[in-house]
């Protein structure tokens, strides 16, 4: 109380003082203009007793010289009204004070600093927002034992503030007792998180193919929150409602979502951006139901190829939600054979024969729906012959998940072809082994014959003796040889 009086008697001195130095300045103003009964405008005092012959005559209505003019009424509550607005709202111009405005969580510590450059030794003041003292000096006043000095000297004042509340947000003020007092303030702004995170589903179970609807709620937050919706990794977008409560703000958001088989447990998060948490977000799991998925799987014969005399054995597999109840097994173009063995997802032949041809269809059904899948069967005759083990070919067929056999014929296309290739590379091989013996016979036959029919013709000394050596040799015909060469 006696710093607060002491503050009143300061600022009543300086009203008075600017009061004195206008009433001195509007007198000064009106020795320069007035007029003295009997002379004209104002001069020297050495300036001649009585008016110059013709002078004008002063005016009536013009009070003397030294007597002040009143202000006009208006002009008076005019500077009634701006002195009293100066005295209730700080000067701004903080010559020597430094302030920093604080934003702080509710509940926990802010902490109000008075700052002073040039510090002369000035009395600091820290008023609250209802200007009440919370510190003169190193003195609380204030009865409010949350308000705890920090620090004191003769160039700052700083105080903290704990467990803040929304009721403490607003303006401080720093005051300077200088000569004239400075005054300053600095804004303390309270963040409020969201009270509570909540997702809310329009229903809770969803069946495939059809939209769910889900609504994030974000309650009572300072200021409004930022809702985000995400599903693995992809960011989707709700609409975004607001409401405001006094001070606070409850933000809902609301996202339409097409559920797939695919999305059943999967997470979808709601995330809130708020500058007074971080991370934080609530998840909603996903509980699609969808009709049953069925498969048949070929367990016997190991190879694709089914023959008499195999055993068959196939496997239904089955996957919905919910689980389906219903397995069974049917044939579609005609009836089931005695020999065939059904039990639960799995059919069962032990021996084939032709007459097992046709197309076995597997059924489930849940509460969804129904689907099945389809295996057509075809029985070929047994194999003969073994292939030799060096011209023994191994084909890799993948597995498909269809029900046709078309696979299997062209498998089967594919072997006959390697057999008969293999057949004709061995006509092909032994042809061109004949023709080359034939070459090779008929070549030898080709030489020279030599006939020994004048032998001994050329030892004779004449001609007389030439032809009777000739002579000689045609009676000896037996001597006649001929060469093979």
């Amino acid at each position: 109380m006696a710093s607060r009086s002491r503050s009143r008697t300061r600022t009543q001195e300086e009203r008075e003082r600017r009061r004195q130095q206008q009433q001195q300045q509007q007198h000064h103003q009106q020795q320069h203009h007035c007029y003295q009964p009997g002379l004209g405008p104002s001069a020297p005092s050495s300036s001649s007793s009585s008016p110059p012959l013709g002078s004008p005559s002063p005016p009536a209505a013009s009070p003397p010289c030294g007597a002040l003019t009143p202000p006009s009424p208006s002009l008076v509550l005019l500077l009634l009204a701006a002195a009293a607005a100066a005295s209730l709202l700080p000067t701004g111009d903080g010559q020597n004070l430094v302030t920093e405005d604080v934003t702080v969580v509710e509940g926990e510590v802010a902490t109000i600093s008075c700052k002073v450059r040039n510090s002369d030794d000035s009395v600091i003041q820290l008023l609250n927002p209802n200007r009440q003292t919370i510190y003169f000096r190193d003195f609380r006043p204030l009865k409010d034992s949350r308000f705890q000095l920090v620090n004191f000297s003769s160039s700052e004042l700083r105080v903290s503030l704990t467990n803040v509340s929304i009721s403490d947000e607003g303006r401080y003020f720093c005051q300077l007792y200088t000569d004239p007092p400075q005054e300053y303030f600095m804004t303390i702004t309270v963040l409020v998180p969201p009270r509570n995170l909540r997702i809310e589903a329009q229903k809770e179970t969803t069946v495939e193919g059809e939209e769910i609807e889900l609504n994030c709620t974000s309650l009572a937050s300072r200021p409004p929150t930022v809702i985000r919706w995400f599903k693995g990794n992809k960011e989707l977008f709700g609409k975004t409602e607001e409401e405001q409560w006094s001070d606070m703000f409850t933000v809902t958001s609301r996202l339409s979502l097409k559920v797939k088989r695919e999305d059943d447990g999967v997470a979808v998060v709601c995330q809130v951006d708020h500058p007074a948490v971080k991370d934080l977000q609530t998840k909603y799991y996903l509980d699609v139901m969808y009709k049953p998925e069925v498969q048949v799987l070929q367990n016997s014969p190991a190879q694709p190829l089914t023959r008499e005399g195999d055993l068959l054995d196939l496997l239904c597999q089955v996957k919905g939600k919910p689980e389906p109840t219903d397995v069974s097994w049917l044939r579609v173009d005609d009836e089931m054979p005695q020999h065939v063995i059904v039990s639960g997802s799995n059919l069962h032949i032990n021996s084939l024969n032709k007459s097992d041809n046709g197309t076995y269809r597997c059924k489930a059904s849940n509460e969804v729906g129904m689907s099945f899948s389809d295996y057509t069967l075809y029985v070929y005759d047994p194999p003969t012959t073994l292939p030799p083990p060096t011209t023994t070919t191994t084909t890799t067929i993948p597995a498909t998940t269809t029900d046709s056999r078309a696979g299997e014929e062209s498998a089967i296309t594919a072997v006959d072809h390697a057999v008969i290739g293999g057949v004709v590379a061995v006509v092909v091989f032994a042809m061109l082994c004949l023709l080359i013996i034939l070459g090779r016979y008929f070549a030898r036959h080709k030489g020279t014959y030599f006939t020994h029919e004048a032998k001994g013709a050329d030892d004779a000394a004449d001609a007389d003796t030439a032809i009777i050596n000739a002579e000689g040799g045609q009676n000896n015909s037996e001597e006649k040889k001929e060469y093979f060469i």
